[in-house]
């Protein structure tokens, strides 16, 4: 049902101002789309969009999910504000636009599955990094080595068979590994207006590693005045601080808006103490002890606080900066600037290491990960022959990472630096064919430059000695691609779609031979890929949406694949290769989602994946040897190998209920199961396949209050069913009867509040952990923050 529900007139903008009709809070991201034009615009994170864009079109229609529709005639007067009530209440299933085509949509038009986060959900959620706000999903798994991390499991799938997307520019760079990755960590949550989560293959779309989904962050967007309204000035200040690892957030953000050209500055700066654990849960998890270095020695301490866990705290600081600019009614200029800086981070999970009755390592850290981005993106909107809107993006980005550890009693501390230019162009053009055909098309290119180094440090004399650098220094990763997506409305019910994309990778690596006696001295690789997908998406009628996708993608051997150089785990230790080619996977999918009047809304989905030539570690040889010594232990030799299958299936489901006086309900499920090929043939559990979880909540809103109940649960994972990487590390479990490492299920009880004081002050507050639980999340190093109290407060203006 379409209803306007309140409209107010004031002559000062060209304006519509969407609210919450029992809080009256701002409505972010609502979609505004034009009648007849079918254009839209979108609501900043105030509240307002600017109507300019649909000048000529009669009416509106304004769509956000969890609200009724609403109808508003375009104002007459070229200086009009609207004020519009929103009502929370009924389902739809056409509310959300996402970015599965790469190109902004109705999200229920998208074959593939894709779920939205905006900021009306990251205010309430109130997560401290941008993992937690995945994981507070439902649908997204995460997991922790070290308090400074969150690598998110998608579908069986992790670290480099995810894809990051920032802004349209692909984050994954030529070192991402297979070992779990945090650079999402990088992302501050305060400066996202909106992010997507697109499950199962994206290679047709976004190129390599898209095989598990694809992660896609829209920061906070430069936002124009209107014509005659002159410059427009707001912002916000927000504070945060948590109990559990004493958190200390400081955010503001700086909003200049006028008729051709627009700003928005961000800084965040959050530090955190040790994170202490629940206390009630197994013992294992404890940190009973630690190392620290007292005059000149290294000492073993016992840990008077052993839910404390020592070695955790960090800080990052993260600065944003964007300029928007008219060219004209038709082509607009924008550039943005992205620096994230980390402090040290402990790698918590090295430092719980045994060795006899002590602790293998002295000192185990990541160096400050450093992130920065440029990026320029020309869009255009004017149809010509060959598109009717176009966007060109070019990004230049830098990582620094480095990686420092030392044994205990041990005077060497082992340093590896790395440093990744990544250069890359993107050129999206949509073209409609017709009235119900449309063609979105274009081509990428993708450059990347990569310097690595090596030293040994005498922590006593100071003296640095050469040492195996982590990657061959100089290396260059290169990838370019055309591809091209087509839809269909066969009728007002059915629509079809399909697409391809072809991808060529180069390789060039000088490889080091003055530490490992290799076979060869260099990589020197070229391999093409082709990746397609077909899709349908049915409405019979408004009530019910169903989709059905297959796929392929695919991963391309980078650098971090064919020149590494380290230890993967103690005893272990893998070197380069020269013989690899890409992953393939293949997907298939089958999704409905059915509203039942205005008050239950269920969705489910089906998939399952097989990934073929599989790039993982398996033992290897050098000139006859097996082993070698490497960081002063005979260790195993190992190298990337395209040996092994997997598959893996599950499902997604999800039920939302619209209770009376303002309450509402939902669940969530996720089940995945999955399996992957051993060395000798047999098969065993899938590494990244989490196991089953699920998400409660029971919600009230009004009288500019929101509260949420949420409580968590996560299935165990028995010894029996454990992957075998997983037990290589039996230190980071909890023990069975029988003295085996096992992941013990767990459950966590959560409440958040939320009250819009006034429209320009916003009070955050909840409890995390309401019980005290002590867990791990499944594969993470790092035991869950205890009980905890969070209080934020935002200053808007």
């Amino acid at each position: 049902m379409i209803l306007l529900l309140s409209v107010s007139v004031h002559l000062q903008a060209q304006q519509v101002n969407l609210r919450d009709a029992e809080s009256r809070e701002p409505l972010p991201w609502a979609a505004v789309e034009g009648i007849p034009s079918g254009r839209y615009v979108l609501s900043n994170e105030r509240g307002r969009a600017d109507l300019s864009a649909l000048l000529g079109d009669d009416s509106m229609r304004i769509r956000i999910i969890g609200y009724e529709s609403a109808l508003a005639p375009m104002p007459n007067d070229a200086g009009a504000v609207l004020t519009i009530l929103m009502k929370p209440g009924n389902f739809a299933l056409d509310q959300v636009l996402v970015s599965a085509t790469r190109w902004e949509q109705e999200g229920e038009s998208s074959a593939a599955k894709v779920i939205s986060i905006g900021q009306r959900e990251i205010a309430l959620q109130n997560p401290q990094t941008a993992a937690d706000m995945l994981a507070s999903t439902g649908q997204v798994y995460v997991q922790k080595s070290q308090l400074g991390g969150g690598s998110p499991m998608i579908r069986g799938f992790s670290t480099n068979r995810l894809l990051l997307v920032v802004d349209g520019v692909r984050m994954n760079s030529a070192i991402f590994r297979s070992g779990n990755l945090q650079n999402v960590v990088a992302l501050d949550p305060l400066a996202i207006e909106r992010s997507e989560v697109l499950f199962g293959p994206g290679s047709v779309l976004y190129g390599s590693d898209a095989i598990g989904g694809v992660m896609s962050f829209n920061t906070l967007q430069p936002h124009f005045s209107s014509a005659g309204q002159g410059l427009k000035v707001s912002g916000s200040v927000f504070g945060r601080t948590a109990t559990t690892n004493w958190e200390k957030t400081a955010h503001a953000d700086l909003h200049l808006g006028h008729e051709r050209w627009a700003s928005v500055t961000s800084f965040t700066f959050t530090d955190y103490d040790d994170q202490v654990m629940g206390s009630h849960g197994p013992d294992e998890f404890l940190r009973p002890q630690y190392v620290d270095r007292i005059n000149g020695v290294d000492t073993l301490i016992t840990n008077d606080k052993p839910k404390r866990q020592v070695q955790t705290g960090y800080s990052q600081f993260n600065i944003m900066q964007k300029l928007g600019f008219k060219v004209n009614e038709d082509v607009m200029l924008d550039y943005g600037f992205h620096y994230s800086r980390s402090s040290d981070v402990p790698r918590y999970d090295r430092l719980r290491r045994p060795q006899g009755e002590g602790l293998r390592s002295a000192e185990w850290y990541y160096g400050p990960q450093v992130w920065a981005m440029h990026n320029l993106r020309l869009s255009g909107n004017r149809a010509t022959g060959l598109y009717d809107r176009i966007r060109v993006n070019l990004a230049i980005q830098q990582f620094q990472e480095s990686r420092n550890d030392r044994n205990f009693n041990s005077s060497t501390l082992r340093q590896t630096e790395e440093r990744v230019d990544a250069f890359s162009a993107n050129i999206d053009l949509q073209k409609s064919l017709g009235e119900k055909h449309m063609l979105l098309y274009g081509l990428e290119g993708v450059e990347n430059f990569i310097g690595s180094n090596g030293s040994n440090i005498n922590i006593n004399t100071e003296a640095v000695s050469d040492a195996p650098s982590r990657y061959p220094d100089g290396s260059r990763w290169s990838s370019y691609a055309v591809y091209a997506h087509y839809q269909t409305d066969i009728s007002e019910q059915l629509r079809l779609e399909g697409g391809a994309r072809y991808n060529l990778i180069a390789i060039n690596a000088d490889i080091d031979t003055s530490f490992f006696p290799l076979p060869f001295s260099s990589v020197d690789q070229q391999f093409g890929a082709l990746t397609g997908s077909l899709g349908m998406v049915w409405k019979p009628d408004a009530s019910w949406v169903i989709r059905a996708h297959g796929g392929s993608a695919f991963r391309a051997p980078n650098i971090d694949d064919v020149g590494k150089v380290f230890d993967s785990e103690p005893g272990r230790v893998v070197v380069p290769t020269d013989q690899l080619r890409p992953e393939y996977a293949w997907n298939a999918e089958l999704g409905i989602a059915r509203v039942f009047g205005s008050r239950v809304r269920v969705d489910v989905s089906v998939f399952r994946t097989w990934l073929q030539d599989a790039l993982v570690r398996r033992n290897f040889s050098l000139n006859g040897l097996d082993s070698i010594e490497y960081a002063g232990e005979m260790s195993q030799i190992q190298a990337i190998q395209n040996a092994a299958r997997a598959n893996v299936y599950g499902f997604l489901a999800a039920v939302e209920l619209k209770l009376p006086a303002g309450f509402e309900a939902l669940a969530r499920w996720n089940y995945q199961n999955g399996e992957e090929e051993l060395d000798d043939g047999s098969v065993a559990p899938l590494r990244h396949a989490a196991p089953w979880f699920s998400t409660a909540e029971l919600r009230w809103s009004g009288n500019k209050l929101r509260l949420a109940l949420i409580g968590h649960y996560h299935s165990g994972v028995r010894f029996e069913d454990m992957p075998p990487y997983e037990l290589s590390e039996p230190y980071l479990y909890a023990l069975d009867e029988n003295g085996n490492p096992y992941t013990p299920s767990w459950y966590r009880l959560d409440f958040r509040a939320l009250y819009q004081i006034s429209d320009m002050l916003r009070l955050s507050a909840g409890i995390e952990n309401i019980t005290d639980q002590r867990y791990q999340t499944f594969s993470s190093g790092i035991a869950a923050a205890g009980f905890s109290a969070i209080v934020g407060l935002r200053l808007g203006f």
